[in-house]
């Protein structure tokens, strides 16, 4: 929605033109005098407002850097709010892909951009996650960037080879406690948001596993439909097709509440591993030094949004539940505590780069 912007306070060192006589006092008294500013004054107060609110902007397209390559969940959620923003805007935003590092490259390229609000970052767990994993990310996710919405919120499945006896969570922990580290976990890189989720749920459930490192979900699939490996956490998107097809059996979700597209399988909490969550979120931010206006009106367009009926629907159907947080600062608070819960997650359980 659009707020208008707050009006610049006057700098308190300006001095005022003279002054002119106003309308009568209607008591005893001089007349009331009605200040006029001088036209420096206005000159130099339209020159501190906010550059949202200034007349003309956005005087080019708006950018929002997708750090994954095009296709997945990140890129699908961020063309397609981007499109209802835009919209609502009245001005292109354009969505750019710049791959690389497990999203280094996009996110490096955002906060090093002018702090104009031209320039913004969609993230996803990854974002919080890869900087406790390498060595040498050259930005910090908390103190160099500021967010201005999460946007959407992803359970994953934890799904295992039809081969694999266990049709329970309980079962599935049951015969990895009783061969430690024989049963083999797929996961598509360290860090990743299925290796983290597996991560937490070993850590909560104390068993061992074997990770298998795969260049992407879609490999790690093809072998645990196949049986090379034995289970897998996958996004309810992806996954979905195959486990209504018996080529995956589902045992749990990584939300706290039954996935729609999935009703009858409960989650991993209910299922015995009381108090886990691991759902995968998608965020916009921007460089921590844009104003604060301009964040400030970012949500708002995001929050309007995202309470599009149609996306909603549309999304809704490949699991994907859109969102928008109560606030900028909540929004930041956030990704805060989830890159805190993170490195603490990667330090305690040992993850190293791949």
């Amino acid at each position: 929605m659009d707020h208008p912007s707050p009006r610049p306070a006057q700098p308190a060192a300006m001095g005022r033109c003279p002054t002119r006589p106003g309308p009568a006092a209607s008591g005893p008294g001089a007349p009331l005098r009605r200040i006029v500013p001088c036209p420096t004054v206005l000159l130099l107060a339209l020159a501190q407002a906010p550059a949202w609110a200034q007349a003309g902007f956005p005087a080019k397209p708006i950018r929002l850097v997708v750090p994954v390559a095009a296709g997945g969940n990140q890129d699908l959620i961020a063309r397609n709010l981007m499109q209802r923003v835009s919209e609502l805007l009245g001005s292109p935003v354009i969505v750019e892909n710049r791959p690389g590092v497990s999203g280094v490259v996009g996110s490096e390229f955002v906060a090093r951009s002018a702090p104009d609000g031209y320039t913004w970052l969609s993230i996803s767990n990854t974002f919080v996650t890869v900087p406790a994993v390498l060595p040498s990310v050259p930005y910090d996710p908390v103190r160099d960037f500021t967010a201005a919405s999460v946007i959407a919120m992803i359970p994953q499945v934890l799904v295992v080879t039809p081969a694999l006896p266990a049709r329970s969570v309980k079962e599935l922990i049951a015969a990895a406690r009783a061969r430690p580290g024989q049963l083999n976990v797929a996961m598509s890189g360290s860090g990743s948001t299925g290796h983290m989720a597996s991560v937490a749920f070993t850590r909560a459930t104390g068993i061992s596993v074997t990770y298998v490192p795969y260049k992407g979900n879609a490999p790690a699939l093809i072998d645990l439909m196949g049986g090379h490996v034995g289970a897998m956490f996958d996004q309810v998107s992806t996954s979905i097709p195959l486990i209504r097809s018996g080529k995956l059996r589902a045992l749990g979700v990584t939300s706290t509440t039954r996935s729609a597209l999935l009703p009858d399988v409960p989650t991993i909490a209910e299922a015995g591993v009381p108090g886990y969550e691991s759902a995968t979120f998608n965020a916009v931010i921007a460089p921590a030094a844009v104003p604060r206006e301009i964040v400030t009106r970012m949500h708002g367009l995001l929050a309007q949004a995202s309470r599009t009926p149609e996306l909603r629907a549309r999304l809704a159907e490949l699991g994907i539940e859109l969102t928008a947080s109560a606030s900028p600062d909540e929004a930041t608070t956030y990704v805060r505590n989830e890159t805190a819960r993170m490195a603490r997650l990667v330090r305690e359980a040992g993850v190293k780069p791949d």
